[in-house]
C-alpha cells in the first residue's frame, strides 16, 4: 500500500447515494460470491488504486450498517433524492481542501472494474483533463475529472450527471480503451449479481 501514497494526485470518489428502486431492496447490501456486499467490494477495489477514497451517501444512511470501513471518509448528500448530479456535486465539494489534481468518479454498484484498468486511468490523471474509459465502443466508469472542472461539477443538480460537462469540454477529454467489460457492468436488478465481468 505504501506505493499508493506516492500518487496523491487522484482521489477515488464512490457515488452510493442512489435509491436503486429497480433492485427491490438495498442493493448496496447484496452479497457477492466473495462474501462482501456490493458496496464494500467496490470500495475495496477503489482502495487498491487510490490512497484517498471517499464515499457519498444519503443523509439518513447508516455507514456502519453498510459495513463501510471506518477509514473511508463518508460524504453526506443532503439533496440525494434529486438525483446523481446532486450527489456528485456534494462529493466534489468535499474536496475543497484536497491537494489532488483529479478525482475518479466511481459508481457504488460497479465492483468488477479491474485494478489494472483503475491504475491505467489514474496514470492519465491531470488537472486539465477529463479521462473517459471505453470498452467495445461504449463509454463506462469511472470517469476522471481534473481539478479545473471541479467548480462546474459542484454546480450540478438533479438527475443530470456530468455528460453535459464532458460534451462541453470535448477538447480536454482523453479517451482510453480497455478490454474490461467491468467498466460497463453495473447492478440494477438481482440477476445482475450473477454476471461478473470477465476481464
Amino acid at each position: 500500500m505504501t506505493e499508493l501514497h506516492s500518487y496523491p494526485e487522484c482521489v477515488g470518489l464512490v457515488l452510493a447515494a442512489g435509491y436503486g428502486q429497480r433492485f427491490g431492496s438495498d442493493k448496496r447490501l447484496a452479497k457477492l460470491a466473495d462474501g462482501n456486499n456490493l458496496l464494500v467490494a467496490t470500495l475495496l477495489r477503489a482502495q487498491e488504486a487510490f490512497s484517498d477514497v471517499r464515499i457519498v451517501l444519503k443523509a439518513e444512511d447508516d455507514a456502519q450498517a453498510l459495513a463501510i470501513p471506518p477509514y473511508i471518509q463518508v460524504v453526506r448528500a443532503a439533496q440525494a433524492k434529486q438525483g446523481m448530479g446532486s450527489s456528485l456535486a456534494a462529493g466534489i465539494k468535499s474536496l475543497a481542501h484536497s491537494q489532488a489534481d483529479a478525482v475518479a468518479v466511481l459508481l457504488g454498484d460497479m465492483p468488477w472494474v479491474s485494478l489494472a484498468t483503475l491504475l491505467q486511468l489514474r496514470a492519465h490523471a491531470h488537472a486539465e483533463h477529463i479521462v473517459v474509459a471505453y470498452c467495445d465502443g461504449q463509454r463506462g466508469h469511472p470517469v476522471l475529472f481534473g481539478r479545473r472542472f471541479w467548480p462546474e461539477l459542484m454546480q450540478l443538480r438533479g438527475e443530470n450527471g456530468a455528460k453535459g460537462l464532458i460534451a462541453t469540454h470535448a477538447q480536454h477529454v482523453i479517451e482510453v480503451t480497455f478490454n474490461d467489460s467491468g467498466i460497463l457492468q453495473d447492478v440494477d436488478k438481482p440477476a445482475d449479481l450473477s454476471h461478473p465481468a470477465t476481464s
